[in-house]
């Protein structure tokens, strides 16, 4: 009802109640009437204000649904392909592995030639380091391990900058030309412990590869505890543990794991 006919209205009322003032059924009617025409049109209005609101509001809903769907369809198909991608890097994980471990088996193998020397001044090897190193293994072994020099196919430093005055020189790196004669230099020089070569104290190491020397120092700890034990471990390549028992008998140990349990099992 708008304020301009409810405030006719009471007018209308306040006429009615005065003193002298009466109406009749005919004009009640029409005031009745023109009441009742007043809150139809004001429910219509209402109503249309609120048809419009909710038709909006279906309009937001369904919007709001399309959306929904295709989020949903798009979440479905990132599931697809995460699940595509994830059987897709596990299978190139393993590739990778794989992969790994040939390529540390072949640097590994590729290194079984070389030696290390660590100890020797920079540059005391001159423009021909094979010949230089060659005559070397000789002296410092004796002619009665080695007849004549050994046949070397390459010795250089190892591939780091060149230290300054007073810093600790580079290792040496050499490629035998035949394995046996490598494996020979080896064990002599294990026997030997220290050499001298010109007053310098030098020491000659099997050159292995960073994955094996990482194997192989798993064993350190098992090997010290094996020794002190007056047992014979032999750590052989890639890192495979043999321990001589007293009894001549012996036993291989594959992992430092492997290795650690039976220190432990001879204390039971």
């Amino acid at each position: 009802m708008s304020k301009g006919k409810g405030k006719q209205l009471e007018k209308e009322r306040e006429t009615s109640s005065s003193p002298g003032v009466s109406l009749t059924l005919a004009e009640i009617s029409a005031l009745h009437e023109e009441l009742r025409a007043s809150l139809a049109a004001d429910f219509k209005a209402s109503f249309e204000t609120l048809d419009t609101k909710l038709d909006n509001i279906h309009s937001t809903v369904a919007a709001h649904g399309q959306r929904i769907d295709s989020l949903e369809s798009g979440l479905t198909e990132v599931s697809e392909r995460l699940e595509l991608l994830e059987a897709t890097c596990s299978g190139i994980s393993k590739d990778n592995e794989s992969l790994r471990a040939k390529l540390s088996d072949l640097e590994g193998r590729s290194r079984r030639q070389n030696v290390r020397i660590v100890g020797l001044p920079e540059s005391i090897e001159g423009p021909r380091p094979t010949a230089f190193f060659s005559t070397l293994l000789v002296e410092v072994l004796g002619d009665q391990i080695l007849s004549s020099p050994p046949e070397l196919d390459r010795a250089h430093r190892t591939p780091a900058p060149k230290p300054a005055p007073g810093q600790r020189p580079r290792p040496v790196i050499l490629r035998f030309h035949r394995y046996q004669v490598k494996d020979l230099v080896i064990r002599e020089s294990r026997k030997k412990g220290v050499l001298i070569y010109q007053g310098h104290t030098i020491r000659i190491f099997d050159d292995y590869s960073p994955d094996v020397l990482k194997l192989r120092g798993e064993f350190k700890e098992a090997m010290a505890e094996l020794y002190k034990r007056g047992l014979k471990p032999a750590l052989l390549f890639p890192a495979r543990l043999r321990i001589t028992l007293a009894n001549g008998e012996k036993k291989w140990l594959l992992s430092a794991t492997e290795a650690n349990k039976f220190v432990q099992s001879l204390d039971v």
